[in-house]
């Protein structure tokens, strides 16, 4: 069953990091094929993340709870043919404070922790994968601090539909909502005007 999606992953892992076939074959026999259903969770709040998922299926979405008002606070979104995993609570074997859920049925291949680091020790290819896993990480969260500080919801909303141009049929308006960091009718008003100016 694995053997029919490697190749998927092949062509991601060899565009991503510039994997050999030498590299690739090393791993493998390490992937792990793991389906989540719709609202069940990658990773557990306050648990260690273990291993790095390539989504060849579903949407998922990285969220916390704010502990004083009990409310959700979305982060990303992450789709097909992205890497997903806690980076942090990855490299430092610390519990994660976010949850990373699936927005529908999804299926990964995943790779533990532990097997990443001996195929660091094997090969430069994949201390490159690792690297630049990193970077990547890096720089979601810098874009998205970014964001924050310096768009307006209306432009983080079209900055959204135009890298995901199919997320409305996707992700509930709370959750987007949720991500823009504003309330319902203030989405709707963004949505008018969006579509007056296209």
């Amino acid at each position: 069953m694995i053997q029919s999606k490697q190749p998927i992953l092949h062509h991601h892992l060899r565009q991503f990091a510039q994997l050999s076939d030498e590299d690739l074959q090393l791993a493998d026999s390490l992937w792990q094929v793991r389906s989540i259903a719709r609202h069940d969770l990658f990773n557990f709040q306050n648990s260690v993340c273990r291993q790095v998922g390539f989504i060849l299926k579903g949407i998922f979405r990285v969220y916390y709870v704010d502990p004083k008002t009990e409310l959700e606070h979305n982060l990303y979104f992450i789709t097909e043919h992205a890497f997903l995993t806690s980076l942090k609570s990855l490299l430092t074997k610390t519990t994660c404070p976010y949850l990373i859920e699936a927005l529908e049925d999804a299926e990964l291949l995943v790779i533990d922790y532990d097997h990443l680091q001996q195929l660091y020790q094997q090969s430069h290819g994949w201390e490159r994968f690792g690297r630049l896993l990193a970077e990547q990480y890096f720089m979601f969260n810098q874009a998205r601090s970014e964001s924050l500080l310096t768009q307006t919801a209306e432009e983080r909303y079209v900055d959204l539909i135009e890298n995901n141009p199919d997320i409305l049929n996707r992700v509930s308006l709370g959750h987007i909502s949720s991500y823009l960091g504003i309330k319902g009718p203030s989405l709707s008003r963004i949505r008018s005007q969006v579509a007056r100016h296209k």
